[in-house]
């Protein structure tokens, strides 16, 4: 029975998450209803559980694909992703199989935490805590993004990105947030340092 309840309260703060992030956001029925990033962190939830038992790895993976055809989200099974993980509209966002995120982060639609090789291995991103990924970020190979770093829309991040910074451009530029800069601010517009 703890393990229900410790479930179901995950379930009910990634409601709450994204209830506070989106300010369109008019209930939690509609967010539990028509929210497919919501969706895809669910459904990612019980296939990563699936893909710890090697026997259940081939269905995990085509659970999840039938989830990315329903909601536009590829998750991969084998990533591993904090708690309070907010995916805003979410259609094209793909996180592969290497790929770490922490808690508290927030992904616009288009996202890409991809890799470079082909290789076996760490190939895809780690994401720190409270990072914020713009709208067709992408964000490639086994590279650090440090807590509080948000990348900017269409960004190309192929270089470590430190705590507190903001990436910007093709390939990404790291970029300092000016003193003025609150923490109140849930998130900061990366397009005012371009």
């Amino acid at each position: 029975m703890p393990s229900l309840t410790r479930f179901l309260g995950v379930l009910r703060e990634d409601l709450d998450v994204a209830r506070r992030r989106d300010p369109a956001a008019r209930s939690v029925v509609e967010v539990a209803l028509g929210y497919p990033g919501v969706h895809a962190v669910w459904a990612y939830r019980l296939f990563h559980r699936m893909w710890r038992e090697p026997g259940l790895r081939l269905p995990a993976r085509l659970l999840s694909q039938a989830t990315r055809a329903a909601t536009g989200i590829e998750i991969h099974p084998g990533a591993r992703l904090g708690r309070r993980l907010f995916i805003d509209h979410g259609m094209g966002v793909v996180i592969g199989e290497t790929a770490v995120v922490g808690d508290d982060v927030v992904l616009f639609h288009g996202a890409t935490l991809g890799g470079r090789t082909m290789r076996v291995g760490k190939r895809h991103p780690t994401l720190g805590n409270e990072v914020v990924v713009g709208a067709g970020a992408k964000i490639l190979g086994p590279v650090w993004i440090g807590d509080g770093a948000q990348i900017g829309a269409n960004a190309v991040v192929v270089k470590d990105v430190p705590a507190g910074s903001v990436a910007v451009g093709v390939p990404a530029e790291v970029r300092r947030r000016p003193a003025a800069w609150t923490t109140e601010e849930i998130v900061d517009d990366p397009a005012i340092y371009i």
